[in-house]
């Protein structure tokens, strides 16, 4: 498997990522990088009331080791693009966290 580079950023107090959600998928999981850098995350929950967004939320939250307060969905709440703001953590610790969880290393 070809490693992709991801979109992300450092900001002042944390990261960010751009992030394309699958929905009602058979189990929770990063599924890959987009050619353009964004991580697909394949989601258990449907898009209805917000359940994606929750489970996105709890997801990142259990695989960044942060608190839920620490992640904002910044844009695309209501789409399957949406840009993830994540306090407290680097986009260094973030790039290596999602590489391992990619390669399953």
């Amino acid at each position: 498997m070809t490693k992709r580079e991801f979109k992300i950023t450092q900001a002042s107090r944390g990261a960010a990522l751009a992030v394309k959600i699958i929905p009602k998928a058979n189990t929770t999981e990063i599924a890959g990088i987009e050619p353009d850098g964004t991580v697909r995350i394949r989601l258990t929950a449907p898009p209805v009331d917000d359940q994606d967004n929750q489970e996105l939320v709890q997801f990142l939250a259990s695989l960044f080791n942060i608190s839920q307060q620490d992640i904002e969905i910044v844009a695309g709440i209501e789409s399957r693009n949406k840009l993830i703001s994540l306090l407290n953590i680097g986009a260094g610790d973030v790039e290596r966290i999602i590489n391992q969880t990619v390669t399953g290393g």
